[in-house]
């Protein structure tokens, strides 16, 4: 088995190309043509921490993955990473465990961040005056390099909870070629930007209804675990257009989970964003719409990351 370590994975995988996989993997998981076991969760309350175990199988595939993410949000006044992780690809065919990919959860975070890419591609409006961001961390910088290549927008409102996290999220963006804007104030960002990317861990709502004008698109992927949240459910509700990745495991957690059970929205509201990636429903069909793209992160997505990341080490 091999053993391959996050600075070769970085160095040698092709983004483009895992943006293709995961599109096409998207499309096979609302075709049915995915294994998706039930995602194990771990809580560590007492750590502020969480673990998700995640697995799938394409049909015809060479090989299956599972993936183990942690996310321990205490860690940073530590000195250590928020997230970590690991992935294990093994052969379809004999069972053999073919490699270890010791990522340290970069290849969780980048594929999330590839999806925020595809979504903000199908679904932003045509002209984005500024890009909002909800968070400081490693997700909110991923999800910022990954914009750049579908929106023309330089131009980005970042909100965090202190003064040397923005500092320091500002200087990465000014360095990607942004003009930024940073401040603790939730309100300020969600005002002032119509395309916004929300990466907290948050426990509670932090954007509020009202705070959305026409024409916004809002990608939210913090809340991959039961109990998490960053939107207003009647934010949810109000939105003209929601894709999800998996309606199944949405109704679980994720944004669209708190309006599902509080009965502000239907499953009939959903759509997948492999179903619209196959043309097999429509996206934004006016400016003046609020899009949503609640993705809660589906394991099709390891496989394909991974499947990338071990054909460009040969």
């Amino acid at each position: 088995m091999r053993i391959i370590e996050r600075d070769q994975i970085v160095a040698g995988i092709d983004l483009d190309l895992a943006v293709q996989r995961i599109e096409a993997g998207f499309i096979a998981f609302s075709a049915g043509k995915v294994q998706v076991p039930p995602v194990q969760m771990f809580a560590f309350a007492a750590a502020n921490g969480d673990c998700c175990v995640k697995s799938a199988f394409i049909e015809g595939s060479e090989t299956f993955t599972v993936k183990v993410s942690t996310g321990f949000y205490d860690n940073p006044g530590k000195g250590l990473p928020s997230n970590d992780g690991l992935m294990l690809v093994l052969s379809a065919s004999d069972g053999r465990p073919l490699a270890l990919l010791q990522d340290q959860g970069w290849l969780t975070g980048m594929r999330t961040a590839l999806a925020g890419r595809i979504a903000a591609r199908l679904l932003a409006p045509r002209e984005v005056h500024a890009i909002g961001i909800l968070g400081t961390g490693m997700q909110a910088r991923l999800q910022l390099e990954q914009l750049r290549p579908v929106s023309a927008c330089r131009r980005v409102i970042v909100w965090g909870r202190s003064d040397a996290e923005l500092a320091s999220y500002s200087d990465f963006a000014t360095r990607l070629g942004f003009d930024v804007q940073a401040t603790q104030d939730v309100k300020t960002m969600a005002e002032g930007a119509n395309l916004i990317v929300c990466t907290t861990p948050s426990r509670e709502a932090l954007i509020a209804r009202d705070w959305i004008r026409p024409g916004t698109h809002i990608t939210a992927v913090g809340a991959d675990a039961p109990g998490k949240q960053e939107l207003d459910p009647l934010l949810v509700a109000r939105a003209d257009r929601i894709i999800v990745d998996s309606i199944a495991q949405c109704r679980q957690y994720g944004e669209v989970s708190h309006a599902l059970k509080a009965g502000l929205i239907d499953e009939t509201q959903l759509g997948e964003i492999g179903a619209l990636l196959a043309g097999r429903i429509t996206g934004r069909s006016r400016e003046d719409e609020i899009t949503l793209a609640d993705l809660t992160g589906v394991a099709v997505q390891d496989a394909l990351i991974a499947e990338c990341a071990l054909q460009a080490l040969g």
